[in-house]
C-alpha cells in the first residue's frame, strides 16, 4: 500500500508473515555444515564457534541461542523467528534471510555482506556494526531497535522502512536507495554517504539536523 510525504510517493514495505507449525524439540546437537533444519525449536542452545555453514533453516524458532563467532555463510533462513538471540562476530555473510522475524537481538560484528534479506522484520534489541555492504534488502523493517555503525556500502535496500529506532553512525557509501523511509529514525546519523540518500524520505526536522553534513557534502562553507 502506497503512502504519501512531502509530496512523494512511498511503497511500504511489505512485512513478513510467518506462522510456525506444531515444532519439534531440538535435540540439542550441534550445527553441521549443509544441514538441513526443518520444523525445529531451538531453545538456549549454545552454537557459540560452530560451523553451519550452507545450512538451510526452514519453519523454526531459535530462542535465546548464543551465536557468537557462528559461521553461518551462505545459510538459508526461511520462515523462522530467531528471540533473543545474542553473539559477536556472527558470520552470515552471502547468506539468504527470507519471511523472517528477528526480535530483541544483541548481536554485535554481525558479518551479512552480500547477503540478501526479503520480507524481515527486525524488531527491538542492539546491534552493533552489522556489515550489510552489497547486500540486497527488499522489504525490510527496522523497527524499535539500536543500529550501531551499520554499513550499507554499495547496498541496494528497496522498500525498506526504519520505525521507531536509533542509526547512529551509517553508512550508505556507493549504495542504491528505492523507497527507504527514514523518517522514524531517531536519532538519524549518517557518518558516510549523505549524497546517496535519492530515493530516500526524510522529515523537515531531520533534514535540518542533516543540514551540516549536507553542506560538507557540498563543499559549502557557513559562516555567521
Amino acid at each position: 500500500m502506497a503512502r504519501r510525504a512531502a509530496g512523494e510517493t512511498v511503497r511500504a514495505a511489505r512485512r513478513p508473515e510467518v506462522r510456525l507449525p506444531a515444532l519439534e524439540r531440538h535435540g540439542g546437537g550441534g550445527l553441521e555444515p549443509d544441514g538441513d533444519y526443518d520444523g525445529l525449536d531451538m531453545r538456549e542452545a549454545d552454537f557459540a564457534g560452530q560451523d553451519g555453514a550452507g545450512a538451510r533453516f526452514m519453519d523454526c524458532a531459535l530462542t535465546g541461542c548464543a551465536l557468537d563467532e557462528t559461521s553461518l555463510r551462505r545459510a538459508r533462513l526461511l520462515d523462522s523467528v530467531l528471540t533473543g538471540v545474542r553473539g559477536v562476530g556472527t558470520d552470515l555473510a552471502e547468506a539468504t534471510l527470507r519471511d523472517v522475524e528477528l526480535v530483541d537481538a544483541r548481536l554485535g560484528g554481525t558479518q551479512m555482506h552480500g547477503a540478501v534479506l526479503e520480507r524481515v522484520l527486525i524488531r527491538g534489541g542492539k546491534i552493533d556494526f552489522l556489515n550489510l555492504r552489497r547486500a540486497r534488502l527488499k522489504d525490510v523493517v527496522f523497527e524499535g531497535c539500536v543500529l550501531v555503525e551499520p554499513d550499507f556500502a554499495g547496498a541496494r535496500l528497496e522498500r525498506v522502512e526504519f520505525a521507531g529506532c536509533a542509526l547512529r553512525g551509517a553508512d550508505f557509501s556507493a549504495s542504491v536507495l528505492v523507497d527507504v523511509d527514514l523518517r522514524g529514525a531517531a536519532p538519524l546519523e549518517i557518518a558516510r554517504g549523505v549524497d546517496r540518500l535519492a530515493g530516500a524520505v526524510i522529515s523537515p526536522a531531520q533534514l535540518l539536523g542533516l543540514a551540516p553534513v549536507l553542506a560538507a557534502e557540498l563543499g559549502v562553507r557557513v559562516v555567521a
